[in-house]
């Protein structure tokens, strides 16, 4: 240990720490006939869509079933558009397979889509396919774009301005960096927004003993579930101006919006709209991914950071760091290209591709307004409105008692509060402490799923939804203490 990477040590990431190890015991134990006051783990600690019950989007998954077996293009039950994408991709692939290398950039053609989806969702800006950098996930590409822009030593040391909450990667990625982590906190009270002032009190404090030169921004928000107004990202867009502040842009929940007035506004549109007073000169990388939205495709690995005004000699430098890696996944590659270029109306597959598109996302906005409600009718729980995105960061009451007993055993009370919920009700919880928040509160993250289950058929001895009761027991249990 004395010799091994310290930074590494220095690495936490709640989503996927000791209380989901600990349910990974439990239901083992359930799997081995151990008697629980349950008898399955609900598992609402990351958004992992597909193993929720989301179901994929057929388009896709026919495209790429014919992209692995391509003997399928000779099946009559795969329409003609399928398999005429599923030529077209192949035709882009080395030796016409998926299991061979791309080039480290990614796919030139699946760049091209991706460029020509850029520009169609931001209304004609143009975007340049040598600017598309393919990744494994919105994951690898945020990390990626973190190495390149973290140097320095002491007082030099590169400053990465992060939202609290946040989502953990990137308090892991500039504890694995050994970066400064810069802290703003979004205004609860304001249904998480972001306020200038409160970045402009955080970058000043930073600067007494770092160089901050990056901003990163999730919108819609991991884990808070806010949509940033068009103003405030114009607001964000002159900060970053006048500090000479490097945007990063996390959009990977773009098509998740919810609430009546809110509207997805990509950074770069809103930059370019704004003139070139600040398009010719701010530095930006955003990034999307196949994980979220509608397809919550995790285990495909695929995604793309778009970079604005990056230095050419800089942009040599993340080519080079890219190409370390060899490529992304050629299988994620794939399926980003359909994701960005999906079925036209004239097309075969246009009428079901609407039809479960659509149905997941109506459902995603049913849950996160019925998981608002019922959380804000439980004594102890407050929840702000669901914008956007798939997740709620609702704000818990640990009386004394709780926090007595949480002391006792050495843990911090809503890690406390999280085990306990987690032992005796079998939901599996990450404490608002693994995403950041301000001292003195407590919150756990919640994910609005699109499990069938989860439907008004599928009831409990009381006649209630299982998942919906289990929330309001796990509330009660709060007040127990």
């Amino acid at each position: 240990m004395d010799t091994m990477n310290q930074n590494v040590k220095r690495v936490e990431y709640a989503v996927r720490g000791p209380i989901v190890q600990r349910a990974v015991q439990i239901e083992k134990e359930l799997q081995q006939g151990v008697k629980k006051p349950f008898t399955e783990v609900i598992r609402a600690n990351i958004g992992d869509c597909h193993a929720m019950g989301q179901k994929p989007i057929t388009f896709f998954r026919q495209v790429l079933a014919v992209c692995l077996y391509p003997d399928l293009l000779d099946d009559d039950r795969f329409p003609e558009d399928v398999k005429g994408r599923a030529r077209r991709i192949l035709q882009a692939c080395g030796g016409g397979s998926l299991g061979s290398y791309s080039i480290s950039q990614g796919i030139e053609l699946v760049r091209q889509d991706v460029a020509q989806y850029i520009e169609k969702r931001d209304g004609g800006i143009k975007c340049n396919p040598d600017n598309i950098y393919l990744t494994s996930g919105a994951s690898d590409g945020i990390v990626t774009m973190l190495k390149l822009l973290v140097s320095g030593e002491g007082a030099s040391r590169t400053g990465v301005m992060i939202s609290i909450p946040q989502y953990p990667l990137y308090s892991a990625a500039l504890a694995e960096l050994a970066a400064v982590q810069v802290n703003y906190y979004l205004d609860e009270e304001a249904c998480w927004s972001l306020c200038i002032r409160e970045l402009r009190r955080a970058l000043e404090e930073a600067r007494k003993h770092c160089t901050p030169r990056v901003l990163c921004i999730i919108n819609p928000g991991n884990p808070t579930g806010q949509v940033q107004s068009r103003q405030c990202i114009e607001d964000v867009i002159r900060f970053a101006a006048e500090e000479n502040l490097f945007l990063m842009a996390d959009e990977v929940y773009q098509d998740n919006v919810y609430a009546d007035g809110c509207e997805f506004h990509s950074f770069k549109k809103v930059l370019f709209e704004m003139g070139p007073e600040f398009s010719d000169r701010v530095e930006l990388a955003s990034f999307h991914s196949t994980s979220k939205c509608y397809m919550g495709e995790c285990g495909f690995r695929g995604g793309y950071i778009e970079v604005v005004n990056l230095d050419p000699e800089v942009k040599v430098q993340l080519t080079k760091l890219v190409s370390v890696r060899l490529c992304p996944p050629v299988t994620g590659q794939a399926l980003l290209d359909l994701v960005v270029n999906p079925p036209e109306p004239h097309e075969p597959s246009y009428n079901i591709f609407i039809k479960e598109r659509s149905y997941t996302l109506a459902e995603l906005a049913k849950k996160a307004s019925m998981t608002q409600q019922i959380l804000n009718q439980v004594p102890g729980i407050k929840c702000n409105p669901v914008q956007g995105a798939m997740y709620t960061f609702p704000r818990i009451h640990i009386p004394p008692k709780a926090v007595s007993a949480a002391q006792e055993s050495g843990q911090a009370p809503d890690m406390f509060y999280c085990m306990r919920l987690l032992e005796e009700m079998g939901i599996c919880l990450i404490p608002g402490s693994g995403f950041g928040q301000k001292d003195g509160t407590a919150h756990f993250p919640t994910i609005q799923d699109d499990d069938p289950s989860s439907d008004s058929e599928t009831e409990n001895s009381f006649g209630e939804d299982k998942r919906v009761s289990s929330e309001i027991h796990a509330a009660v249990f709060i007040n127990s203490h």
